[in-house]
């Protein structure tokens, strides 16, 4: 349901971006927002969803394609899924790549978590 304002761990549900996602266009496309009431040190913010807001959430494809995680599940492999639904569609292909040319060792390595055998 979208209101007239939302948190953005609302509009994370909604959308299915991360937290941090939101509160990143927030800032970057200068979306208007408010003190959230009752929440005293200012961080907590309602963002005002006007009609670009609105946009966004319609262009927003993950909701209907993911099942939403709590931001507070810190697993390996929401960690992951997180990253590549941020990397973009070019850094997703060097990825999708390096992988199916090292395989998981060779990446281990290259990161030094796996010493050569």
């Amino acid at each position: 349901m979208i209101k007239e304002r939302m948190t953005p761990e609302e509009l994370a549900r909604l959308t299915g971006y991360s937290r941090q996602t939101i509160n990143k266009w927030v800032r970057k496309e200068g979306w208007v927002t408010s003190p959230k009431p009752g929440v005293q040190g200012g961080k907590a913010r309602l963002v005002h969803v006007n009609d670009k807001v609105r946009e966004f959430i319609d262009s927003a494809h993950r909701s209907a394609n993911i099942n939403f995680t709590p931001a507070t599940d810190s697993s390996l492999d929401v960690l992951l899924t997180t990253l590549a639904q941020e990397m973009t569609p070019s850094e997703q292909k060097q990825l999708t790549s390096l992988l199916l040319r090292e395989g998981i060792s060779g990446l281990l390595q290259r990161l030094g978590i796996r010493d050569q055998q």
